[in-house]
C-alpha cells in the first residue's frame, strides 16, 4: 500500500529531467557541476546527458567513472563537431528515452549555470509553460561576472532578435540553459528531422528558439545569475565568428518558408 509522504518532505515530481550537457574538454569543471546535479537528484527525477564533443582531455573518463546518485549517460563524438551537433545528439539521445511529460532541459557543462534551477525549470514546463528561458535579462537576473565583451555579444544580439524576429516572452534570445516540453521538442524533431539544428557554433540555441516558435510554444523567463566566476579554462566562443552566424542565421530565416501546416 503506498503511504503519505512524511509532512515537509520533498514530492517527487512524476516528470523527469533529462539534462543535456554539451561538453568539449571540460574534465575540470564537470567534476562539481556533476556533484550539484546528484544533489538535485535525490530530490528530482532527473538524467544527465553529456555529449562530449571530441575532447582531448580526459571529459569521457571523468563521465564514464560515473557519480553516485546520478543517472549519467554519455554520448560521444569521435571528433569535435560543433555545440550545434552536440546539443543535437543530446536532445536526440534524450528524446529516445523521455516520455512527452518529461523536460528536457539543456546547460552548458563549464559549472558557470546553477543546477539548483532545475526544480523552478520543471515548474514552470508543468504549470504550462512549453519553453522556460534562464535569463540574465529580467528582475533578479545578472551576467556580472562574464568578460565585458562577451556581456555586449549577449546584449547586442538579445536587442538584435526582439527587434526583427517576434517571439512572446523571450529577452534573453542567447541564453544556453533552457527547459522543454519533451513533446514539444519531439513535433519539431519529426518535421524538421536532422535539419532541427544546422548551426555548428553558438547560434545553435538561436536557431533552435526560432525554428520551435513555429510550434506556438508559451515561453516563459525565471532569472540566472550566470557564475562564469566558477569557469575553468577559457572561453570557447570567437565573438566576430559569433556576430557573423547570428546575422546569417537571421537572413535564412527570413528567405525560409514557414512550415506549410501546424506544427
Amino acid at each position: 500500500m503506498r503511504t503519505a509522504p512524511e509532512q515537509g518532505a520533498p514530492v517527487r515530481s512524476l516528470a523527469r529531467s533529462h539534462v543535456v550537457l554539451p561538453a568539449y574538454n571540460e574534465a575540470e569543471s564537470l567534476p562539481p557541476l556533476l556533484s550539484r546535479l546528484a544533489d538535485v537528484a535525490l530530490a528530482e527525477q532527473l538524467t544527465a546527458w553529456v555529449v562530449d564533443d571530441g575532447s582531448s582531455d580526459g571529459t569521457a573518463q571523468v563521465v564514464a567513472a560515473g557519480v553516485p546518485g546520478l543517472d549519467l549517460r554519455l554520448v560521444s563524438h569521435p571528433v569535435n563537431l560543433g555545440l550545434g551537433q552536440a546539443v543535437q545528439s543530446g536532445l536526440r539521445a534524450a528524446l529516445a528515452e523521455a516520455t512527452e511529460r518529461d523536460v528536457v532541459v539543456v546547460m552548458d557543462a563549464d559549472d558557470t549555470h546553477d543546477p539548483g534551477l532545475l526544480r523552478r525549470l520543471r515548474e514552470e514546463i508543468e504549470a504550462g509553460a512549453d519553453v522556460v528561458i534562464c535569463s540574465r535579462f529580467v528582475d533578479g537576473g545578472d551576467d556580472a561576472t562574464a568578460p565585458a565583451l562577451r556581456r555586449l555579444l549577449s546584449r547586442g544580439a538579445a536587442v538584435l532578435f526582439r527587434r526583427l524576429v517576434r517571439v512572446d516572452g523571450v529577452r534573453d534570445f542567447t541564453s544556453g540553459f533552457r527547459a522543454y516540453r519533451a513533446d514539444l521538442l519531439a513535433r519539431a524533431a519529426r518535421h524538421w528531422g536532422e535539419r532541427l539544428i544546422e548551426e555548428r557554433g553558438f547560434a545553435c540555441m538561436v536557431e533552435l528558439l526560432l525554428k520551435l516558435r513555429h510550434c506556438r510554444p508559451v515561453v516563459a523567463e525565471v532569472p540566472l545569475v550566470l557564475r562564469y566566476d566558477r569557469k575553468r579554462g577559457a572561453s570557447k566562443i570567437r565573438i566576430a565568428r559569433t556576430v557573423g552566424q547570428y546575422l546569417k542565421l537571421l537572413a535564412r530565416d527570413r528567405l525560409a518558408p514557414a512550415p506549410h501546416r501546424a506544427l
